[in-house]
């Protein structure tokens, strides 16, 4: 079955193994978890839990509402995980970081960082061309492709807004779970900034 909780991404540090590795590792803030709303096939056409994590500064009435049939304050970050046996969970059940175990594969989701409008070379990763005097195409996007079809194709890879996506690192170890900070750290780096949201779920190709 899925196991999923919502956390806050610290930051990143090192940590070291046994055999005296260094292991890179990102540390995520996970207090516990709210179970707010538990969706049947019956009712909403799916199975899925809805859990809430840090309390909303002002909530207004409808997520006010919702929050109280949970008997728990109003959640800022609130997601739905799929896969899970509802006859384990309650309303208003919490969710803390010993739901995952050292050694555990996870699938990590976040918003990446904003990086605003950026050229073809930095968000499409193309190559330049020469630098030297007289070569007049430097860092510009390449082809706008043939004359035929007198228009720009979709899906041509051209300057714009780069960054400020959700994205999923997949397969990522749980080296270690701290019970009593609340904390989870992660081999290596998930997406976000610091302080941003992301969701800690069983990994889905493990």
């Amino acid at each position: 079955m899925t196991k999923g909780i919502l956390g806050r991404k610290i930051g990143m540090t090192q940590v070291f193994a046994e055999n005296g590795e260094v292991i890179p590792v990102t540390v995520i803030e996970a207090e516990p978890n709210i179970v707010l709303q538990k969706k049947t096939v019956e009712s909403d056409g799916y199975e899925a839990i809805q859990i809430g994590f840090a309390d909303a500064k002002k909530p207004n009435k409808p997520a006010t509402g919702h929050a109280a049939k949970a008997e728990t304050a109003p959640k800022r970050f609130i997601k739905e995980i799929r896969g899970v046996n509802l006859d384990e969970v309650e309303v208003g059940q919490a969710i803390n970081v010993t739901t995952f175990a050292a050694g555990d594969l996870v699938d990590v989701t976040g918003t990446s960082k904003g990086k605003g409008f950026q050229g073809a070379i930095k968000r499409h990763n193309q190559s330049r061309g020469p630098m030297s005097h007289g070569s007049r195409y430097h860092r510009r996007p390449g082809s706008m492709g043939p004359v035929a079809p007198n228009r720009v194709f979709k899906g041509k890879a051209l300057p714009g807004r780069m960054g400020g996506e959700q994205i999923t690192m997949q397969n990522l170890e749980i080296v270690r779970v701290d019970e009593e900070r609340n904390l989870l750290l992660v081999k290596g780096n998930v997406p976000g900034a610091k302080k941003s949201y992301i969701t800690v779920q069983s990994a889905v190709k493990a």
